[in-house]
């Protein structure tokens, strides 16, 4: 029987890199986005390998997570995977500087969303005694860099609430573990220069980044590992890049 996996910002980047792998082996998907043009576009292209159901949803939308996660119907009710992958950056500013509705989407999307959906699902990975569950963190989790101020705050929230989530759930064989990219080349840059194009290119200069199908080769080998074996913890940069703000910009 195929298992389900569930990803959280499945219409671009690792969210859909990951959904495209899993379900080429043999994972039924539940795409989950904001934009439903491409949810659809994707689970059209998808539909070739498994089936594939669609919520759309914005995981600041408390009531929205509950209401569209609890109307999943029977078929894709017993969730085996969630990959919380959602999340955003915007802004790169001094603290005194920062804008207020940039933290707010930031603690919002990155923290409070992934708490909903978690919240949304883990009482059925309770009931079935199984499960796995993924965080996508980010090297911003492990270390604060010029400027990242918020951005970093709400991923270290994210590593602490890898966790914390791991050590609650640990009485009930539900695996937990967090994926910590460093530079991956997507839309990321994009939103959080607030569509400067420019900006965005300029940070992926002189070096090859990672790309989102790198990181969701690495989820497909994390939960594809025997049921005794939690990876609990990864990060992963390109070669080019030592730190946060160490990269060697001549590869």
């Amino acid at each position: 029987m195929s298992k389900i996996a569930l990803v959280t910002g499945a219409t671009s980047g690792i969210g859909r890199a990951t959904a495209r792998i899993l379900a080429k082996n043999n994972y039924k998907i539940i795409l989950c986005g904001r934009r439903e043009d491409r949810l659809e576009a994707l689970k059209k292209e998808l539909s070739e390998f498994t089936e594939i159901y669609t919520l759309s949803f914005d995981v600041r939308d408390r009531k929205a997570v509950f209401e569209n996660i609890n109307s999943l119907p029977e078929a894709f009710s017993k969730i085996d995977v969630l990959i919380n992958n959602a999340g955003n950056a915007h802004g790169l500013d001094p603290i005194q500087n920062g804008d207020l509705d940039d933290w707010d989407a930031m603690i919002d999307i990155n923290i409070k969303g992934l708490l909903y959906v978690s919240k949304a699902i883990i009482p059925k990975m309770i009931a079935q005694k199984s499960g796995h569950i993924i965080n996508i963190g980010s090297t911003a989790a492990k270390e604060v860099y010029p400027n990242g101020n918020v951005y970093c705050a709400s991923k270290h929230a994210v590593d602490a609430l890898n966790q914390g989530i791991r050590i609650d759930l640990n009485p009930y064989g539900i695996r937990v573990g967090a994926i910590h990219p460093g530079m991956v080349s997507t839309e990321f840059s994009e939103v959080r220069f607030k569509g400067n194009t420019d900006k965005a290119a300029n940070i992926y200069k002189g070096f090859e980044p990672l790309k989102a199908e790198d990181i969701a080769d690495i989820i497909h080998f994390v939960v594809s590992r025997p049921y005794h074996v939690n990876i609990a913890d990864l990060v992963v940069m390109p070669t080019a890049q030592a730190s946060a703000t160490i990269i060697n910009r001549s590869l």
